[in-house]
């Protein structure tokens, strides 16, 4: 029995898609929100004979993963975010590359030839990958009429991985993974009337002009911080509007901090874009925090390590 194991967002079950898209399998989907990426623990390794891993910290998978080597079960693993020392096993296959200007559907690309190179533009331009997207969309000849609707379409499928759980989300990770396998060409799905690009546009930007109210607790000429109040929609815009926020003010870093039912505060963390370092290293010094370069996140960071938060970010930044 096959597993693919995929983190929830645009990079996730994108990359998947341009593997199942090219190699077609049988397999049982494992998958969830965004934050949720301690996946490979659910992989039965009494069952599993193979087992395919996307866009998920090696790093936090690792006892699971070594569990999987040791009982001769085959991984293929395709990263982008902190590995940790990766284990030395016949049995795996690891493609793993921490640059701040790649993510896990660049990868797949790469290993595909380019087969779906659309989807790989439009994950790239999900995960904030701009200037990796356009230059691969202009290597396809894309207008720039086309770039803006994989952009958009990008954006759209991102921000429905967001949440505290699925329940906070409008379509499931796997249902949207499996919706999507019928669309070799993004663009079908574009043009489509009713498809689920203009429902989850409708979503997205009726949460977004929510998230234009929100709070200013902190800003600096290195950093911003803002606050979201403890709501389904603000769960789901915390990344995206994380992004937003980087893309138009591109020299300093920004945080979305949304209120968690405890009173502690989800994290979403995005370095400056002319400086894209550091931010998986500064929440990764947070308990349940992590992520890459670029973008991190912290789950639940109490109000009163707030302040040791903004100092270590701003002095990162300086």
């Amino acid at each position: 029995m096959h597993y693919d194991v995929f983190n929830g967002d645009a990079d996730g079950i994108l990359a998947l898609l341009q593997l199942r898209l090219a190699e077609p399998r049988k397999s049982t989907l494992i998958t969830g929100v965004k934050r949720d990426i301690e996946l490979l623990q659910q992989v039965p390794s009494t069952i599993a004979s193979s087992v395919t891993v996307l866009d998920i910290s090696m790093e936090k998978n690792l006892e699971p993963l070594n569990t999987l080597l040791t009982n001769n079960i085959d991984v293929f693993y395709v990263d982008h975010h902190r590995s940790g020392d990766i284990p030395n096993s016949d049995k795996l296959t690891a493609i793993i590359n921490t640059d701040a200007n790649i993510c896990t559907s660049l990868l797949v690309n790469q290993y595909l030839g380019g087969k779906f190179a659309l989807w790989a533009i439009v994950a790239a331009f999900g995960d904030n990958m701009m200037a990796a997207a356009e230059k691969l969309s202009t290597q396809c000849g894309l207008s720039l009429n086309q770039q803006e609707q994989l952009k958009a379409l990008g954006i759209y499928i991102n921000y429905n991985g967001y949440g505290r759980t699925v329940v906070d989300l409008h379509i499931h990770p796997r249902q949207l993974f499996q919706t999507l396998l019928a669309y070799p060409d993004p663009f079908t799905l574009i043009a489509e009337p009713g498809s689920l690009y203009t429902q989850l546009e409708r979503a997205y930007l009726a949460d977004m002009k929510l998230a234009n109210n929100a709070k200013t607790l902190f800003e600096s000429s290195e950093l911003q911080v803002l606050e979201l109040e403890n709501a389904a929609w603000s769960r789901r815009v915390s990344g995206v509007f994380g992004n937003e926020l980087a893309n138009k003010s591109p020299e300093k870093a920004h945080a979305v901090l949304t209120l968690n039912s405890d009173n502690s505060y989800l994290v979403s963390l995005r370095a400056p874009l002319k400086n894209k370092q550091g931010a998986g290293d500064i929440c990764a010094q947070f308990e349940t925090g992590g992520g890459r370069a670029g973008a991190a996140g912290i789950n639940r960071l109490p109000q009163e390590k707030l302040g040791n938060f903004i100092d270590l970010v701003s002095k990162y930044y300086q």
